[in-house]
């Protein structure tokens, strides 16, 4: 079993930022700590650096901007089809080309709404992640949560909810053994 000082250790020299090191630090298990962490821009951050495939990065990031699209107003569907465009583009049936032009849309879409902003930028995002291996899908991990924080009267307890959320969401696509580090790592 990987133990929390070679994760700390792996962590520190990728760069990872203090909040996460002095996370990491109050928990006595690396699985444990996996399990309940509630913070999807440092899962996110973390299985990046671990070598998570590209196209699973962009599923969890459609995943994420989907769960924001209860705050797009009704028949404003741009949002929806840069998610799909890009779900698309993960199967094959999509082109690069069309999922920068349904990106295009999604972010024109943000424009108009406070909360649908969110969830429209975000989708954006996603279809982003598609062709550009960088921390594009940490921002969906971002979408619901801001959604939330837009539209609710308790915004830290909405966003603590989102993040809890999009840390399931990573939690379904990578399992603790996908990412666990050797013990001598």
């Amino acid at each position: 079993m990987e133990s929390i000082a070679t994760v700390i250790k792996f962590s520190k020299s990728k760069g990872a930022c203090g909040e996460a090191i002095s996370w990491l630090r109050t928990q006595n298990d690396a699985e444990h700590a996996w399990l309940t962490c509630e913070r999807p821009d440092w899962m996110i951050w973390y299985v990046r650096r671990r070598g998570a495939e590209h196209k699973t990065l962009v599923r969890i990031a459609c995943d994420c901007a989907r769960t924001a699209l209860r705050f797009v107003p009704e028949g404003e569907d741009r949002p929806r089809l840069a998610i799909e465009t890009t779900e698309r583009w993960l199967i094959g049936e999509a082109t690069i080309e069309e999922v920068r032009t349904a990106r295009d849309a999604a972010a024109a879409a943000a424009a108009y709404d406070a909360a649908a902003a969110y969830a429209a930028a975000y989708a954006a995002y996603a279809a982003y992640a598609a062709y550009a291996a960088d921390d594009a899908a940490a921002y969906a991990a971002y979408a619901s949560a801001a959604a939330y924080a837009a539209a609710a009267d308790d915004a830290a307890a909405a966003r603590r909810q989102a993040n809890i959320q999009m840390c399931n969401i990573v939690r379904k696509h990578i399992s603790y053994q996908d990412i666990a580090l050797p013990a001598s790592a």
